[in-house]
Protein backbone atom coordinates (compact mmCIF):
# COMPACT_ATOMS: atom_id res chain seq x y z
CA UNK A 1 0.00 0.00 0.00
CA UNK A 2 1.51 3.29 -1.15
CA UNK A 3 0.59 5.72 0.93
CA UNK A 4 1.62 9.68 0.84
CA UNK A 5 1.03 11.65 4.02
CA UNK A 6 0.16 15.14 3.48
CA UNK A 7 0.78 18.23 5.97
CA UNK A 8 1.22 21.97 5.53
CA UNK A 9 4.54 21.95 7.16
CA UNK A 10 7.22 19.00 7.75
CA UNK A 11 8.58 20.85 10.40
CA UNK A 12 7.15 20.18 14.62
CA UNK A 13 5.20 23.01 15.21
CA UNK A 14 2.36 21.40 17.30
CA UNK A 15 0.00 18.70 18.04
CA UNK A 16 -0.59 17.60 14.53
CA UNK A 17 3.41 17.40 13.63
CA UNK A 18 3.42 15.39 16.79
CA UNK A 19 1.30 13.08 16.05
CA UNK A 20 3.21 12.41 12.41
CA UNK A 21 6.60 12.15 13.71
CA UNK A 22 5.42 8.94 16.42
CA UNK A 23 2.89 7.46 13.57
CA UNK A 24 4.86 7.67 9.89
CA UNK A 25 7.40 5.48 11.85
CA UNK A 26 5.46 2.71 13.29
CA UNK A 27 3.61 2.93 9.10
CA UNK A 28 6.72 2.36 7.91
CA UNK A 29 7.21 -0.85 10.72
CA UNK A 30 4.34 -2.07 9.13
CA UNK A 31 5.21 -2.24 5.92
CA UNK A 32 3.67 0.23 4.12
CA UNK A 33 5.22 2.28 1.36
CA UNK A 34 5.37 5.96 2.13
CA UNK A 35 5.98 9.44 0.71
CA UNK A 36 5.58 13.08 2.66
CA UNK A 37 4.30 15.77 0.50
CA UNK A 38 4.25 19.41 2.29
CA UNK A 39 3.52 23.38 1.20
CA UNK A 40 6.25 24.96 3.31
CA UNK A 41 9.31 24.32 5.09
CA UNK A 42 8.86 27.02 8.28
CA UNK A 43 9.41 27.76 10.46
CA UNK A 44 12.84 26.92 10.17
CA UNK A 45 14.04 27.00 13.86
CA UNK A 46 11.53 24.12 14.79
CA UNK A 47 13.11 20.42 13.48
CA UNK A 48 11.99 18.51 11.03
CA UNK A 49 9.27 15.75 11.64
CA UNK A 50 11.51 12.79 10.68
CA UNK A 51 11.27 10.15 7.78
CA UNK A 52 12.47 6.46 7.81
CA UNK A 53 15.32 6.15 5.35
CA UNK A 54 14.32 6.02 1.80
CA UNK A 55 11.13 7.70 2.55
CA UNK A 56 11.00 10.61 -0.16
CA UNK A 57 9.39 14.41 0.87
CA UNK A 58 8.42 17.31 -1.65
CA UNK A 59 7.58 20.62 -0.52
CA UNK A 60 5.83 23.33 -2.99
CA UNK A 61 7.82 26.46 -1.34
CA UNK A 62 11.64 24.75 -2.32
CA UNK A 63 10.20 22.81 -5.66
CA UNK A 64 7.67 25.14 -7.06
CA UNK A 65 4.16 23.86 -6.39
CA UNK A 66 3.40 22.58 -9.63
CA UNK A 67 6.64 20.61 -9.78
CA UNK A 68 5.97 19.39 -6.21
CA UNK A 69 2.32 18.16 -7.89
CA UNK A 70 3.92 16.15 -10.35
CA UNK A 71 6.86 14.86 -8.56
CA UNK A 72 3.99 13.06 -5.75
CA UNK A 73 1.71 12.21 -9.00
CA UNK A 74 4.83 10.81 -10.64
CA UNK A 75 5.04 8.69 -7.49
CA UNK A 76 1.35 6.81 -8.04
CA UNK A 77 0.09 6.79 -4.55
CA UNK A 78 -2.60 4.38 -3.91
CA UNK A 79 -3.98 6.77 -1.54
CA UNK A 80 -3.07 10.42 0.60
CA UNK A 81 -3.32 10.65 4.07
CA UNK A 82 -4.49 14.36 4.54
CA UNK A 83 -3.78 16.47 7.52
CA UNK A 84 -3.78 20.74 7.64
CA UNK A 85 -3.83 22.17 4.38
CA UNK A 86 -3.53 25.75 4.10
CA UNK A 87 -4.53 26.70 1.10
CA UNK A 88 -7.79 25.54 -0.39
CA UNK A 89 -6.74 25.73 -4.10
CA UNK A 90 -3.92 23.44 -3.48
CA UNK A 91 -5.78 21.27 -1.94
CA UNK A 92 -8.31 20.65 -4.50
CA UNK A 93 -5.07 20.05 -6.44
CA UNK A 94 -4.30 17.18 -4.58
CA UNK A 95 -7.58 15.63 -4.29
CA UNK A 96 -7.75 15.10 -8.21
CA UNK A 97 -4.60 13.07 -7.75
CA UNK A 98 -4.99 10.09 -5.50
CA UNK A 99 -8.25 8.98 -3.30
CA UNK A 100 -7.32 10.41 0.28
CA UNK A 101 -8.67 10.37 3.79
CA UNK A 102 -8.68 13.49 5.88
CA UNK A 103 -7.60 13.61 9.60
CA UNK A 104 -9.92 16.26 11.13
CA UNK A 105 -7.55 17.26 14.44
CA UNK A 106 -9.63 20.43 15.05
CA UNK A 107 -12.47 22.23 13.66
CA UNK A 108 -11.41 22.64 10.47
CA UNK A 109 -13.76 24.18 8.03
CA UNK A 110 -17.00 24.38 10.70
CA UNK A 111 -15.74 27.40 12.42
CA UNK A 112 -15.05 31.09 11.33
CA UNK A 113 -12.31 30.98 13.96
CA UNK A 114 -12.13 27.54 15.02
CA UNK A 115 -12.39 28.02 18.23
CA UNK A 116 -16.33 26.90 18.25
CA UNK A 117 -16.78 29.34 20.81
CA UNK A 118 -18.92 32.21 21.68
CA UNK A 119 -17.00 34.30 24.63
CA UNK A 120 -19.92 36.57 25.11
CA UNK A 121 -22.16 37.11 27.47
CA UNK A 122 -20.32 34.65 28.95
CA UNK A 123 -17.85 31.63 27.21
CA UNK A 124 -20.09 28.63 26.05
CA UNK A 125 -19.60 26.07 23.55
CA UNK A 126 -20.70 27.08 20.03
CA UNK A 127 -23.05 23.97 18.41
CA UNK A 128 -24.01 25.90 15.52
CA UNK A 129 -23.86 24.21 12.28
CA UNK A 130 -21.54 26.51 10.20
CA UNK A 131 -22.66 28.84 7.40
CA UNK A 132 -23.83 32.22 6.36
CA UNK A 133 -25.43 32.84 9.47
CA UNK A 134 -22.05 32.47 11.89
CA UNK A 135 -21.20 35.75 10.50
CA UNK A 136 -24.86 37.49 12.74
CA UNK A 137 -23.15 35.94 15.44
CA UNK A 138 -19.37 36.53 15.12
CA UNK A 139 -19.23 40.04 16.54
CA UNK A 140 -22.07 40.17 19.23
CA UNK A 141 -20.35 36.50 20.62
CA UNK A 142 -16.98 37.82 20.24
CA UNK A 143 -15.93 34.94 18.27
CA UNK A 144 -13.05 35.90 17.08
CA UNK A 145 -11.20 39.49 16.28
CA UNK A 146 -12.72 43.03 15.25
CA UNK A 147 -11.36 42.83 11.78
CA UNK A 148 -14.12 42.82 9.64
CA UNK A 149 -11.58 41.94 6.65
CA UNK A 150 -10.50 39.16 8.99
CA UNK A 151 -13.59 37.67 9.48
CA UNK A 152 -14.69 37.39 5.74
CA UNK A 153 -11.31 36.00 4.83
CA UNK A 154 -11.75 33.29 7.29
CA UNK A 155 -15.11 32.69 6.54
CA UNK A 156 -14.52 32.54 2.86
CA UNK A 157 -11.21 29.75 4.04
CA UNK A 158 -13.67 27.89 5.90
CA UNK A 159 -16.38 27.79 3.27
CA UNK A 160 -13.85 25.96 0.72
CA UNK A 161 -12.34 23.53 3.41
CA UNK A 162 -15.86 22.01 4.36
CA UNK A 163 -16.63 22.04 0.50
CA UNK A 164 -13.37 19.99 0.01
CA UNK A 165 -13.88 17.93 3.00
CA UNK A 166 -17.15 16.05 0.81
CA UNK A 167 -14.30 14.51 -1.84
CA UNK A 168 -12.60 13.06 0.92
CA UNK A 169 -13.21 9.22 0.96
CA UNK A 170 -13.00 9.38 4.78
CA UNK A 171 -12.98 11.80 6.89
CA UNK A 172 -11.36 10.23 10.71
CA UNK A 173 -11.94 12.50 14.23
CA UNK A 174 -10.37 11.21 17.40
CA UNK A 175 -13.05 11.61 19.50
CA UNK A 176 -17.31 11.25 19.00
CA UNK A 177 -17.92 14.63 19.62
CA UNK A 178 -15.83 16.03 16.60
CA UNK A 179 -17.62 13.18 14.53
CA UNK A 180 -20.95 14.66 15.13
CA UNK A 181 -19.98 18.24 14.37
CA UNK A 182 -18.53 16.68 10.83
CA UNK A 183 -22.21 14.84 10.62
CA UNK A 184 -23.92 17.79 11.69
CA UNK A 185 -21.92 20.11 9.19
CA UNK A 186 -23.43 17.94 6.36
CA UNK A 187 -20.79 14.82 6.09
CA UNK A 188 -22.63 11.47 5.32
CA UNK A 189 -22.26 9.43 8.47
CA UNK A 190 -20.91 6.39 7.16
CA UNK A 191 -17.52 8.44 6.25
CA UNK A 192 -16.80 9.68 9.43
CA UNK A 193 -14.95 7.97 12.15
CA UNK A 194 -14.55 8.59 15.38
CA UNK A 195 -10.80 6.77 15.41
CA UNK A 196 -9.17 5.54 18.88
CA UNK A 197 -6.58 7.79 19.62
CA UNK A 198 -2.88 7.65 21.08
CA UNK A 199 -0.60 8.24 23.48
CA UNK A 200 2.94 7.88 23.47
CA UNK A 201 4.05 5.29 25.61
CA UNK A 202 0.18 3.93 25.80
CA UNK A 203 0.67 -0.31 25.85
CA UNK A 204 -1.89 -2.55 24.77
CA UNK A 205 -5.17 -3.50 26.25
CA UNK A 206 -8.33 -4.50 25.67
CA UNK A 207 -10.22 -2.35 23.33
CA UNK A 208 -13.32 -1.15 25.61
CA UNK A 209 -12.90 -0.41 29.50
CA UNK A 210 -15.38 -1.99 32.00
CA UNK A 211 -16.39 0.30 34.73
CA UNK A 212 -15.33 -0.84 37.98
CA UNK A 213 -17.42 -2.42 40.28
CA UNK A 214 -18.29 -0.56 43.26
CA UNK A 215 -19.13 -3.67 45.32
CA UNK A 216 -15.92 -5.46 44.29
CA UNK A 217 -15.02 -6.53 47.61
CA UNK A 218 -11.54 -7.37 46.55
CA UNK A 219 -10.80 -4.05 44.75
CA UNK A 220 -11.73 -2.18 47.49
CA UNK A 221 -9.44 -3.93 49.76
CA UNK A 222 -6.76 -3.55 47.31
CA UNK A 223 -7.56 0.21 47.06
CA UNK A 224 -7.68 0.78 50.72
CA UNK A 225 -4.02 -1.34 50.98
CA UNK A 226 -2.95 0.57 48.46
CA UNK A 227 -4.37 4.34 50.33
CA UNK A 228 -2.57 3.06 53.36
CA UNK A 229 0.87 2.40 51.51
CA UNK A 230 0.86 5.78 49.85
CA UNK A 231 3.19 8.60 51.52
CA UNK A 232 0.19 10.98 53.39
CA UNK A 233 1.49 14.90 52.12
CA UNK A 234 -0.11 17.51 54.35
CA UNK A 235 -1.39 19.34 50.85
CA UNK A 236 -2.52 18.64 47.69
CA UNK A 237 -0.27 19.13 44.66
CA UNK A 238 -2.45 20.35 41.29
CA UNK A 239 -1.04 20.64 37.78
CA UNK A 240 -2.01 22.84 34.72
CA UNK A 241 -0.03 21.86 31.58
CA UNK A 242 -0.31 23.54 28.12
CA UNK A 243 -0.62 26.72 26.30
CA UNK A 244 -1.73 30.26 28.29
CA UNK A 245 -4.81 31.73 26.72
CA UNK A 246 -7.89 32.60 27.82
CA UNK A 247 -10.26 29.91 26.62
CA UNK A 248 -7.68 27.00 28.07
CA UNK A 249 -9.55 28.19 31.22
CA UNK A 250 -6.13 29.34 33.28
CA UNK A 251 -8.41 32.21 34.70
CA UNK A 252 -11.32 29.96 36.45
CA UNK A 253 -9.08 27.30 37.66
CA UNK A 254 -7.39 30.34 39.75
CA UNK A 255 -10.87 31.28 40.52
CA UNK A 256 -11.47 27.97 41.79
CA UNK A 257 -8.63 27.52 44.03
CA UNK A 258 -10.07 29.70 47.17
CA UNK A 259 -13.12 26.87 47.16
CA UNK A 260 -11.21 24.00 47.14
CA UNK A 261 -8.62 25.14 49.86
CA UNK A 262 -11.29 25.63 52.08
CA UNK A 263 -13.43 22.42 51.30
CA UNK A 264 -10.23 19.89 51.69
CA UNK A 265 -9.12 22.19 54.75
CA UNK A 266 -5.32 21.68 53.77
CA UNK A 267 -2.73 23.80 51.43
CA UNK A 268 -2.45 23.37 47.81
CA UNK A 269 0.51 23.56 45.87
CA UNK A 270 -0.43 24.42 42.41
CA UNK A 271 1.96 24.51 39.12
CA UNK A 272 1.49 25.59 35.52
CA UNK A 273 3.48 24.54 33.07
CA UNK A 274 3.30 26.37 29.69
CA UNK A 275 3.25 29.54 28.38
CA UNK A 276 1.29 31.66 26.17
CA UNK A 277 -0.25 35.17 25.80
CA UNK A 278 -2.11 35.03 29.10
CA UNK A 279 0.91 33.87 31.24
CA UNK A 280 1.11 37.56 32.63
CA UNK A 281 -2.33 37.90 33.49
CA UNK A 282 -2.59 34.76 35.36
CA UNK A 283 0.30 35.55 37.58
CA UNK A 284 -1.04 38.69 38.50
CA UNK A 285 -4.14 36.72 39.14
CA UNK A 286 -1.99 34.45 41.09
CA UNK A 287 0.29 36.83 42.84
CA UNK A 288 -3.47 38.46 44.36
CA UNK A 289 -5.11 34.97 45.05
CA UNK A 290 -1.62 34.42 47.41
CA UNK A 291 -2.22 37.12 49.21
CA UNK A 292 -5.56 36.38 49.87
CA UNK A 293 -5.23 32.70 51.01
CA UNK A 294 -1.78 31.66 52.97
CA UNK A 295 -3.07 28.46 52.01
CA UNK A 296 -2.49 28.78 48.33
CA UNK A 297 1.35 28.34 46.92
CA UNK A 298 1.10 29.06 42.89
CA UNK A 299 4.01 28.88 40.73
CA UNK A 300 4.78 29.14 36.88
CA UNK A 301 7.61 26.86 35.41
CA UNK A 302 7.25 28.13 31.75
CA UNK A 303 7.50 25.12 29.04
CA UNK A 304 8.81 22.34 30.42
CA UNK A 305 10.94 19.43 28.89
CA UNK A 306 10.19 15.72 28.80
CA UNK A 307 12.18 14.85 32.23
CA UNK A 308 11.05 18.03 33.81
CA UNK A 309 7.53 16.89 32.98
CA UNK A 310 7.70 13.09 33.65
CA UNK A 311 8.97 14.89 37.50
CA UNK A 312 5.92 17.52 37.67
CA UNK A 313 3.60 13.91 36.66
CA UNK A 314 5.19 11.89 39.56
CA UNK A 315 4.90 14.57 42.19
CA UNK A 316 1.36 15.87 41.94
CA UNK A 317 -2.05 14.13 42.71
CA UNK A 318 -4.19 15.61 40.22
CA UNK A 319 -3.90 17.60 36.39
CA UNK A 320 -6.57 19.90 36.06
CA UNK A 321 -7.82 20.77 32.59
CA UNK A 322 -10.17 24.16 33.00
CA UNK A 323 -10.58 24.37 28.92
CA UNK A 324 -13.15 26.38 28.32
CA UNK A 325 -13.55 25.46 24.49
CA UNK A 326 -14.95 22.50 23.39
CA UNK A 327 -11.22 20.75 23.07
CA UNK A 328 -11.51 18.25 20.03
CA UNK A 329 -9.40 15.86 22.44
CA UNK A 330 -7.62 16.60 24.66
CA UNK A 331 -4.62 14.27 24.99
CA UNK A 332 -2.69 15.71 28.37
CA UNK A 333 -5.55 13.79 30.45
CA UNK A 334 -4.10 10.20 28.59
CA UNK A 335 -0.80 10.83 28.90
CA UNK A 336 -0.98 11.89 32.80
CA UNK A 337 -3.07 9.01 32.99
CA UNK A 338 -0.21 7.31 32.03
CA UNK A 339 1.57 8.15 35.18
CA UNK A 340 -1.62 7.05 37.33
CA UNK A 341 -2.38 11.15 37.77
CA UNK A 342 -6.11 11.54 37.22
CA UNK A 343 -8.42 14.78 35.96
CA UNK A 344 -10.63 17.06 36.61
CA UNK A 345 -12.17 19.14 33.76
CA UNK A 346 -15.00 20.58 32.55
CA UNK A 347 -17.48 18.88 30.28
CA UNK A 348 -16.90 19.81 26.81
CA UNK A 349 -15.94 18.99 23.24
CA UNK A 350 -13.98 15.21 22.92
CA UNK A 351 -12.56 15.71 27.24
CA UNK A 352 -15.54 13.05 27.85
CA UNK A 353 -13.80 10.35 25.38
CA UNK A 354 -11.28 9.99 27.57
CA UNK A 355 -12.69 11.15 30.82
CA UNK A 356 -14.98 9.01 32.47
CA UNK A 357 -16.84 10.69 35.06
CA UNK A 358 -16.18 8.92 38.49
CA UNK A 359 -13.59 6.46 36.98
CA UNK A 360 -10.27 8.24 36.12
CA UNK A 361 -11.72 11.75 37.31
CA UNK A 362 -14.79 14.17 37.79
CA UNK A 363 -16.16 16.00 35.01
CA UNK A 364 -17.57 19.95 35.85
CA UNK A 365 -20.84 20.85 34.11
CA UNK A 366 -19.28 22.85 30.95
CA UNK A 367 -22.57 24.61 29.25
CA UNK A 368 -21.76 26.90 31.02
CA UNK A 369 -18.11 26.57 32.74
CA UNK A 370 -17.90 28.29 35.94
CA UNK A 371 -15.58 27.88 38.84
CA UNK A 372 -17.34 26.83 41.36
CA UNK A 373 -18.27 23.91 39.05
CA UNK A 374 -14.22 23.36 38.50
CA UNK A 375 -13.58 23.24 42.40
CA UNK A 376 -16.40 20.84 42.86
CA UNK A 377 -15.01 18.62 40.88
CA UNK A 378 -11.47 19.34 41.88
CA UNK A 379 -12.69 18.37 45.69
CA UNK A 380 -14.63 15.25 44.58
CA UNK A 381 -11.41 14.02 43.41
CA UNK A 382 -9.41 14.75 46.14
CA UNK A 383 -11.50 15.04 49.25
CA UNK A 384 -10.98 10.69 50.07
CA UNK A 385 -8.14 9.33 50.09
CA UNK A 386 -9.59 6.13 48.96
CA UNK A 387 -11.38 7.48 45.97
CA UNK A 388 -8.62 9.42 44.90
CA UNK A 389 -6.78 5.95 44.81
CA UNK A 390 -8.94 4.23 42.90
CA UNK A 391 -9.16 7.17 40.37
CA UNK A 392 -5.20 7.02 40.24
CA UNK A 393 -5.64 3.11 39.45
CA UNK A 394 -8.28 4.12 36.70
CA UNK A 395 -6.43 6.83 35.40
CA UNK A 396 -3.26 4.19 34.00
CA UNK A 397 -6.34 1.80 33.13
CA UNK A 398 -8.45 3.88 30.79
CA UNK A 399 -4.93 5.57 29.22
CA UNK A 400 -3.73 2.33 28.12
CA UNK A 401 -6.39 2.07 25.87
CA UNK A 402 -4.96 4.42 23.44
CA UNK A 403 -2.24 3.05 22.02
CA UNK A 404 -0.46 3.32 19.05
CA UNK A 405 -1.14 -0.18 17.56
CA UNK A 406 -4.62 -0.03 18.25
CA UNK A 407 -5.25 3.67 16.38
CA UNK A 408 -2.77 1.85 13.37
CA UNK A 409 -5.11 -0.85 13.24
CA UNK A 410 -8.09 1.19 13.35
CA UNK A 411 -6.54 3.09 10.68
CA UNK A 412 -5.49 0.55 8.44
CA UNK A 413 -9.00 -1.00 8.47
CA UNK A 414 -10.05 2.32 6.88
CA UNK A 415 -8.02 2.45 4.19
CA UNK A 416 -8.23 -1.00 3.18
CA UNK A 417 -11.54 -0.69 3.15
CA UNK A 418 -11.62 2.30 0.50
CA UNK A 419 -9.54 0.55 -1.41
CA UNK A 420 -11.34 -2.94 -1.93
CA UNK A 421 -14.12 -0.86 -2.46
CA UNK A 422 -12.28 0.55 -5.47
CA UNK A 423 -14.00 3.92 -5.10
CA UNK A 424 -12.16 7.45 -5.57
CA UNK A 425 -14.22 10.93 -5.20
CA UNK A 426 -13.85 11.38 -8.63
CA UNK A 427 -16.08 8.43 -9.37
CA UNK A 428 -18.67 10.25 -7.41
CA UNK A 429 -18.09 13.43 -9.08
CA UNK A 430 -17.94 11.48 -12.62
CA UNK A 431 -13.92 12.28 -13.74
CA UNK A 432 -10.97 10.50 -13.92
CA UNK A 433 -7.67 10.91 -11.83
Amino acid sequence: MRIAVVNWSQRKVGGVETYLGNVIPEMHRLGLTLAFWSEVDVPIDRERIGLPEGVPAWCASRLGTREALAALREWHPDLLYVHKVMRPSVEAKLLDIAPAVFFAHDYYGTCISGAKTFKRPHVTPCNRRFGWQCLLHYYPHRCGGLSPLTMLRLYRLQSKRLELLHRYEAVVTHSEHLRLEYVRNGLAPERVYDLLYYAHGAGESQSTFELPHETDASSAAAEKAAGATREQKSYSHLLFVGRMDFLKGGRAFLDALPQVSNALGRPLRVTFAGDGPDRRALERQAALARTRNENLAIEFTGWVDAARLNSLWDNCDLLVVPSLWPEPFGLVGVEAGLHNVPAAAFSVGGIPAWLVDGVNGYLAPGDPPTPAGLAAAIVRCLEDPATHERLRHNALKVARRFSINAHLMALLKIFEKILDNGSSATQRNGGAR
